[in-house]
């Protein structure tokens, strides 16, 4: 966009399609201020995003969308445009907490530990995580914060089989017994699962259907003599697509002509069928809205209460506090600090992060 911006170009109107999504605050208040300035110049800017803090702050009219269709369009300097507001245009619903309250049923079992985790890049030849240490309990959900690059999706990628062919020293215990995946095969067969952050590049396919999406990481349990059950392949994805409420014609939809919020809960689908003992989700509700993802976090609840552990990477701070118990700061590789919940701030966090 600078670039376009530093052109001898001249735009008159610039649209800017969730151009926050892997910014840290600081950048995203750089961002906001240039469009203020934009506007002074007489650009007219359209932004879309999810974030309505932002939308809030620069906002003249705000249009929400709903299911393909505009459901109002609010002036800044005539309607209330509060965040309460917004989410009840955009969910079709009041909602009181965006971040559900749960009975905590946390065991006193750790279901992971690592311990002096050390990882090497052979690609970008440098050590990119440095004597790692954290654990994870039965039915807890553990968040991890830090800026982009501060190596939180390296850190899973590494414990998930380490498809990136990462050089690793360290010891990890899951379930009770010392491991070390050598493919994600291991990891999922031994009950531990990864969501991607990019569930459209790594996560997802989405030329196939909902049915496929959800069963392909667990194909075994569907199959006998090597050909799959059509019935009971169809069964299952019904289940999934009934209890996680997501929203297509049928399971034979192709991926694609789902809305993001529902993509994402066939991500979880597809993870929660190979039934893991801990699931780690990696930017859970990135580029979805504020009705998915409560329902998102809904469905966190839901597992942790029944005894599963969760691994919670999240840019979004309020996100890290409304759902962890635990919260660990990844900075440039390393862990710089755990925090209990309710001792947590976003200037605790930042100020960790930023170390």
């Amino acid at each position: 966009m600078l670039k376009l911006l530093q052109s001898n170009i001249y735009v008159k109107l610039l649209i800017l399609d969730e151009p926050t999504a892997a910014l840290n605050e600081d950048d995203c208040d750089n961002l906001l201020e240039l469009l203020r300035g934009l506007k002074k110049e007489g650009v007219t800017c359209i932004l879309i995003s999810h974030k309505l803090k932002e939308v809030i702050r620069i906002a003249d009219t705000i249009t929400v969308l709903r299911d393909g269709q505009t459901v109002c369009t609010l002036e800044a300097h005539k309607d209330d445009i509060s965040e309460s507001v917004l989410i009840k245009h955009m969910a079709g619903r009041e909602i009181d907490n965006i971040y559900p309250k749960r009975k905590n049923k946390i065991s006193d079992k750790i279901i992971l530990k690592v311990k002096d985790w050390n990882v090497y890049s052979p690609r970008l030849g440098r050590q990119i995580l440095k004597g790692i240490n954290f654990n994870v309990k039965e039915g807890e959900i553990v968040g991890f914060a830090g800026l982009m690059g501060s190596g939180r999706t390296e850190l899973a990628r590494s414990i998930f089989g380490n498809p990136d062919g990462y050089k690793i020293k360290g010891e990890l215990y899951f379930n009770s017994a010392a491991r070390q995946f050598s493919h994600p095969k291991e990891a999922i067969t031994s009950g531990l699962a990864y969501a991607s952050e990019d569930r459209k590049g790594n996560g997802l396919i989405l030329i196939q259907d909902v049915k496929q999406n959800i069963t392909i990481a667990n194909l075994r349990e569907l199959a006998k003599n090597g050909v799959v059950n059509a019935n009971a392949e169809v069964k299952a994805a019904n289940e999934y697509k009934d209890s996680l409420n997501i929203k297509t014609p049928s399971i034979e939809q192709k991926l694609f002509n789902l809305s993001g919020g529902n993509q994402q809960k066939v991500s979880a689908a597809k993870w929660l069928f190979v039934k893991p003992k801990l699931l780690i989700l990696d930017e859970p509700t990135r580029g979805i809205d504020v009705g998915a993802k409560y329902e998102i976090y809904m469905i966190m609840n839901k597992l942790v209460e029944q005894g599963m552990s969760i691994i919670m990477i999240s840019s979004e701070l309020p996100e890290i506090l409304g759902m962890s118990d635990r919260i660990y700061i990844v900075s440039s590789g390393n862990i710089t600090g755990e925090l209990p919940v309710g001792e947590a701030t976003q200037e605790k966090i930042m100020h960790m992060a930023t170390n």
